[in-house]
């Protein structure tokens, strides 16, 4: 019994005037006091031992939670420096593909060039030779004679100023498509551009594997007029549908039997405020299993090193930030057409 409980007992036992039966009722209420007091004491010290235990795990806790904050930091910068790599090799990757759509033009580049050079050196010849021949007949005083060769003349100079403008504008689209794009909507012929790129599209790959072979065909809606648009841009995209359904056919050739003739086809049409352009191919088609996914970065259905995967990813951006869409319609072992959709005013 407590101490304390103890003396009181004492004390209360040496009082004669309390019965038998008094002392005994004392002496049970100390007892149960001493045994709640008891009963404290152990909670009490459990209580201690918890605050204790409490304490130590609180300080664990907090130590752990610090380190895991320091490891949270050093993760955050790490995908932070993960993502300025990421960012500039999506950059190298975007530059990359645009460079590789130029190299496709290089070669179609060149024949497109080469035909207005040969007109104009063709030209500068006979036009030398009138000149030698004016001299001549104005030696001799045959003045309408050298009338008629000044005339002639004058034609062929004509024809060499039409020819060398041709090859310059040739040029000009070349450093349009390949310089970053100044983000300028112009008004543009969307029926030349597309028919530009196509030409440009067959005679490089034409240059790169002669035996690439495949009909093309155009059907060009002309009361479309000028709309304003980013001519590098959308001419990235009409050149990136048409090279991909160049791709398809070739492919499909490949392992088609006799009979099959490739052919990608280039349209344009007009419906209320909104240009269609369509490139359809009778190659393979997109199977359904991948269909949803032709539009997302770098998902390619192209063999490892013949694509970035970032072709329709940025044809489909391209032509949203153009207020258009970008849509298909396929038939897997058919074909496809991709649809490019503009409004007649892109600025609205």
């Amino acid at each position: 019994m407590n101490q304390h409980l103890q003396n009181i007992l004492n004390i209360i036992g040496q009082d004669e005037n309390l019965s038998v039966e008094q002392m005994e009722a004392v002496t049970k209420s100390l007892k149960d006091a001493d045994k709640e007091l008891e009963i404290i004491a152990f909670k009490l010290d459990r209580t201690e031992k918890v605050k204790r235990t409490t304490a130590i795990l609180l300080e664990e806790t907090i130590e752990e939670l610090e380190q895991k904050r320091k490891a949270i930091e050093e993760t955050n910068s790490a995908l932070t420096k993960s993502l300025e790599e990421l960012k500039a090799a999506q950059a190298q990757l975007i530059q990359s593909e645009k460079m590789a759509s130029l190299g496709e033009l290089t070669a179609g580049i060149a024949h497109e060039i080469q035909n207005p050079l040969n007109f104009v050196n063709n030209f500068s010849d006979v036009s030398t030779e009138l000149v030698d021949e004016m001299n001549m007949e104005m030696e001799k005083g045959n003045l309408e004679e050298a009338r008629q060769l000044a005339a002639d003349l004058k034609q062929n100079l004509e024809k060499i100023n039409h020819h060398g403008k041709r090859a310059g504008d040739i040029v000009k689209g070349m450093l349009q498509h390949s310089r970053s794009s100044s983000g300028v909507k112009e008004l543009t012929d969307i029926n030349a551009l597309a028919d530009e790129y196509l030409r440009l599209a067959y005679h490089g790959l034409r240059a790169k594997d002669k035996r690439f072979n495949a009909a093309t065909k155009t059907d060009y809606d002309e009361t479309i007029g000028l709309i304003k648009i980013i001519p590098q841009d959308i001419g990235r995209v009409i050149l990136n549908l048409i090279t991909n359904a160049f791709y398809t056919v070739t492919e499909k050739k490949k392992t088609s039997q006799e009979g099959y003739e490739p052919v990608v086809a280039v349209s344009t049409g007009k419906t209320g405020d909104l240009i269609e352009l369509r490139v359809k191919d009778n190659g393979n088609g997109v199977s359904p299993k991948v269909l949803d996914k032709i539009f997302q970065p770098f998902f390619t259905t192209k063999p490892t090193g013949q694509g970035t995967g970032l072709g329709l990813s940025l044809s489909y951006d391209i032509v949203k930030a153009h207020g258009g869409e970008l849509k298909v319609e396929t038939k897997e072992g058919e074909g496809s057409v991709f649809i490019i959709v503009l409004p007649v005013n892109s600025d609205q």
